[in-house]
């Protein structure tokens, strides 16, 4: 059986577009020194589709004391990490959420109950720019906790299939934050990619089981605590994220089938905004 740090370390070095290399590249430039590393991941790496969508990264850096010259960017995210960013680069359009290495470490793996971070390195990722070796083994290091401790949150169901688990395990992770997507969506990420689910079974089973009481099984505490946690993401986004309402219109427009247009008001007050549309949006169930 091949090591989860093995696998991990091998999908995280599949070559990717030049034109995500270069967005990557340029995101880290932003940062200079405390950049270490630029993680692609999510629907346009699924879906292998770069134009007309918009590219999601995760910039690690050294820390935010460093990666920032403002000092409510550096506690914002040392409050409530991360923060988001809009970005464009030759022609593509990208978000990317900066967490420092130690938090990127911590927020994958079973010393939090938050699904945000491990649900998503429990997918595929790729290592599009990193600062040197040293940072690309931290990063591959703090993946490698992703899954088991999406594993082990999920707890297990006798007689299920190891895909089933997976399919399980992620509408669990998308119940516990504010999504647009359809229902369904959290089983089409293992329908799309079956035969790494597969590959990544064994040895993510092992190291969950291993994890034993190192995280709750329980997840009615968890929706709660990750919805409002959501709201105040989104509430924090909306101060550093350019067209922020726009943004988060198109991806509920786009994924919930619905035909949000904003009012020339919520583009001039955009906290105010996010907060305004939200009760409609729980309410017609297009967040859920």
């Amino acid at each position: 059986m091949r090591s989860l740090a093995a696998l991990v370390s091998e999908e995280l070095a599949i070559k990717v577009d030049p034109k995500v290399v270069a967005v990557a590249g340029a995101i880290a430039a932003r940062y200079g020194e405390a950049s270490r590393a630029v993680l692609f991941y999510g629907s346009c790496l699924r879906h292998k589709q770069l134009d007309g969508l918009m590219l999601d990264f995760y910039l690690i850096v050294s820390d935010y004391r460093s990666a920032y010259r403002k000092k409510w960017l550096e506690y914002g995210n040392a409050l409530i990490p991360p923060n988001v960013f809009y970005f464009e680069h030759q022609g593509l359009v990208a978000k990317y959420a900066v967490l420092s290495e130690s938090d990127f470490a911590r927020l994958c793996g079973p010393a939090t109950n938050h699904v945000s971070v491990w649900a998503r390195f429990a997918q595929p990722a790729r290592l599009a720019w990193a600062a040197d070796v040293a940072a690309e083994r931290r990063v591959a290091g703090a993946i490698a906790q992703a899954a088991p401790t999406l594993l082990a949150a999920a707890g297990t169901s006798d007689g299920e299939a190891r895909l089933d688990r997976w399919r399980r395990a992620f509408a669990l992770t998308y119940s516990a934050e504010l999504r647009a997507e359809r229902t369904g969506r959290a089983a089409s990420v293992v329908d799309l990619e079956p035969e790494r689910y597969e590959r990544f079974s064994a040895p993510a089973m092992a190291a969950a089981k291993a994890m034993g009481g190192k995280i709750s099984t329980r997840w009615r505490w968890r929706r709660l605590e990750g919805k409002g946690l959501s709201v105040i993401r989104l509430a924090k986004a909306s101060l550093t994220f350019a067209g922020g309402p726009d943004y988060i219109a198109w991806k509920i427009n786009r994924h919930a089938g619905t035909a949000i247009e904003l009012k020339p008001w919520q583009r001039r007050f955009p906290l105010v905004a996010a907060i305004s549309l939200l009760p409609r949006l729980l309410k017609s169930g297009a967040v859920r």
